[in-house]
């Protein structure tokens, strides 16, 4: 059935098919081993592979590993032209995971279901579309996700990912496309901008949310990163 959610676990057997609709599978717990036309290799919490109508594709898996599977008539506009086969996926959307799985396991609701799906490929649709990362780069982006208030460094990071400070820029700019210190304030300034529409904190907490301790110094960058000063866009 497409447009359609489910948790799913895969055996050690290798199987293959193909089928009517697009799939996506996005690992909770454990990792897919998958084959296809496109790719070949490993899927990991944090990722979602895509296999488009038609793909004959194989897959294998620990029998303990979790997956949510969303079926899809349509793709989003993001994906439905030339993207990777496998890409990383948001912190927003990795949480969503979680909820989507305690919520079918929880009880039979049509229509909750329906609206999960919705949510879903909203979701998917905001997807920046990150080619698949060497897994110390992905675990130096949930570390900085998780860290934005923090004051962050270059070493800090790159101990962080187990690299020098020269492998850890050269790997995460070739990886991400931009570099450590780039992302580092994309990130804080989406955040910011987020918490200035969606709440009523003061500046000087949102400053200190996303790691500036000098409220000054938050409005310079803010400013020059959005063409608008904080106060001007919170009204």
């Amino acid at each position: 059935m497409a447009n359609h959610l489910s948790i799913r676990s895969y055996s050690r057997q290798r199987h293959g098919h193909a089928h009517d609709f697009h799939q996506l599978v996005l690992p909770l717990r454990g990792v897919i081993e998958i084959e296809f036309d496109a790719y070949s290799g490993n899927v990991a919490p944090g990722e979602c592979v895509l296999i488009r109508r038609g793909q004959m594709h194989h897959f294998t898996a620990d029998t303990e590993a979790r997956f949510v599977v969303a079926d899809m008539d349509t793709l989003p506009d993001n994906l439905a032209g030339s993207s990777p086969a496998v890409f990383s996926i948001s912190p927003p959307l990795m949480r969503y995971l979680d909820f989507i799985e305690a919520q079918l396991e929880h009880q039979l609701n049509p229509g909750l279901e329906q609206s999960m799906f919705q949510v879903f490929a909203l979701l998917l649709a905001e997807q920046r579309l990150m080619p698949q990362v060497d897994q110390r780069i992905r675990r130096l982006l949930g570390y900085i996700d998780e860290r934005l208030g923090e004051r962050l460094g270059i070493h800090q990071l790159a101990s962080i990912a187990c690299l020098s400070e020269t492998q850890c820029k050269k790997l995460f700019r070739e990886q991400v496309g931009l570099t450590v210190m780039q992302y580092l304030t994309q990130v804080r300034m989406d955040k910011a901008k987020a918490l200035l529409q969606h709440t009523d904190y003061p500046v000087q907490v949102i400053a200190e949310q996303v790691g500036y301790t000098d409220v000054s110094a938050f409005s310079r960058r803010f400013s020059a990163h959005f063409g608008l000063s904080p106060t001007r866009f919170a009204r």
